[in-house]
């Protein structure tokens, strides 16, 4: 048999995250516990994988993601299992498992990958990382402009504000969007022949939907459509007013985008979302919205249910596009080790410096090699100072510590004079 000398690939849309940029995913989820914890919001994590009929109760058997995009399997004993395309399902699966929403408020969020079998495209992968926000018992629009809030100050913590814009909506309760439902029935049947693939497979299943098409030679047919907003009830005009009236008051810009529309039948009132111009067809970062059908559609008491998702990837492409983040350095101090005797001290030095030195990022050379080969690496490494231990240094107890980005000399001290020094200027 010939041997397969092939190498073995990433499966595509599925992307590796290297080292030289991590620090930028760090940096990004950092800033993400900071605001979570500002507004009290308490981390749930949840599994990847979930019963398949979660999904079909949640999403619906006939959408898209159902049908064509979940990442769905068997397991051993024949149970459907699913790779979690979203996490709103999952969290709430977990509320209601647990009982976390029997008179309770509550606010949590959620970060990790998910999974869809869709094109891979800028911005979209089929493993792709997402943070997730979900709010309980809160009925009121006040919870509504809270997350609104909340992710602006994201936005302003990443220092992209300016690159995004707030769009937002009412959808009505399920009884007026069913009434709604009908009038755009009427109105597109009576415009079949204008109507793409895609929106023609919507027109029965899904007919909001159509209000969504990127379609560029239907515009000026879904602009026409009929408004959802002439078949409110004064609860659901009151509810969107009064979210409007306290964005206004606190400052936050916004756009009403009669045509943001959501796929599922169990979202209600207010949806929004924050959308760029700088990624092109993918410009959605982030969408919310409130969904209280969702609860009873799993199982549940009605209870009333607000939030959103956020793709990093997105996110991570803006972030790239700006100079002022600065990356932190993995290495603070770069010791070199010459000789046998010093290769078996710097170890047991290295552990007294870390112990003694708080937060110090220390990294010991561990491949040998000559002075020059060692300095290198030390120079390479990005670190501020590099510590060299030798024969020499060890029969004085003493260490060097050359100054690598700087102009400045080297000096030999004491081990305890060299971890004052440290940290003093680390």
């Amino acid at each position: 048999m010939a041997k397969n000398n092939q190498s073995v690939q990433a499966i595509r849309g599925m992307h590796d995250i290297l080292p030289e940029q991590s620090p930028r995913w760090q940096y990004a989820e950092s800033i993400i516990r900071e605001v979570m914890s500002s507004y009290c919001y308490q981390e749930i994590r949840l599994p990847m994988v979930e019963r398949t009929e979660l999904f079909k109760r949640s999403i619906g058997e006939v959408t898209d993601i159902v049908e064509k995009e979940m990442y769905t399997f068997d397991d051993r004993n024949s149970d459907s299992l699913t790779l979690r395309p979203e996490g709103t399902a999952g969290c709430l699966r977990a509320c209601l498992e647990h009982g976390l929403l029997h008179n309770q408020v509550h606010r949590l969020w959620y970060y990790g990958p998910m999974f869809r079998y869709e094109r891979p495209q800028k911005g979209r992968y089929r493993q792709f990382y997402q943070l997730g926000v979900e709010t309980y018992g809160m009925p009121g629009p006040d919870i509504d402009a809270e997350l609104i809030l909340l992710t602006d100050r994201m936005w302003k913590k990443f220092a992209i504000r300016d690159k995004l814009r707030l769009e937002i909506n009412t959808l009505g309760s399920t009884e007026e969007r069913l009434l709604y439902r009908e009038k755009l029935l009427t109105y597109f049947k009576q415009h079949l022949a204008l109507l793409d693939a895609d929106s023609l497979s919507r027109l029965e299943t899904n007919p909001l939907r159509i209000l969504d098409s990127k379609n560029k030679e239907m515009q000026s047919l879904i602009k026409d459509a009929p408004e959802l907003m002439d078949s409110l009830g004064e609860d659901s005009r009151q509810h969107f007013q009064t979210l409007t009236d306290t964005l206004d008051q606190l400052g936050i810009s916004y756009e009403i985008n009669t045509r943001l529309v959501r796929g599922l039948d169990y979202y209600a009132k207010t949806v929004f979302e924050w959308v760029t111009n700088d990624l092109g067809a993918q410009g959605t970062v982030c969408a919310g919205g409130r969904y209280d059908g969702l609860v009873e559609q799993l199982g549940g008491k009605a209870n009333h249910a607000v939030g959103f998702a956020m793709g990093m990837e997105r996110l991570l492409l803006l972030l790239e596009q700006l100079d002022s983040i600065a990356v932190q350095n993995t290495v603070d101090v770069y010791m070199i080790r010459i000789g046998v005797a010093a290769e078996k001290e710097g170890l047991r030095l290295a552990e007294k410096i870390r112990n003694e030195v708080n937060g110090i990022k220390l990294q010991v050379n561990c491949a040998a090699g000559s002075f020059k080969s060692q300095f290198k690496k030390a120079d390479k490494s990005g670190a501020a100072y590099a510590i060299v231990l030798a024969e020499d240094e060890m029969a004085r107890a003493e260490v060097s510590i050359k100054p690598l980005r700087s102009n400045d000399e080297q000096i030999n001290v004491s081990i305890e004079t060299a971890i004052q020094f440290l940290k003093e200027s680390i």
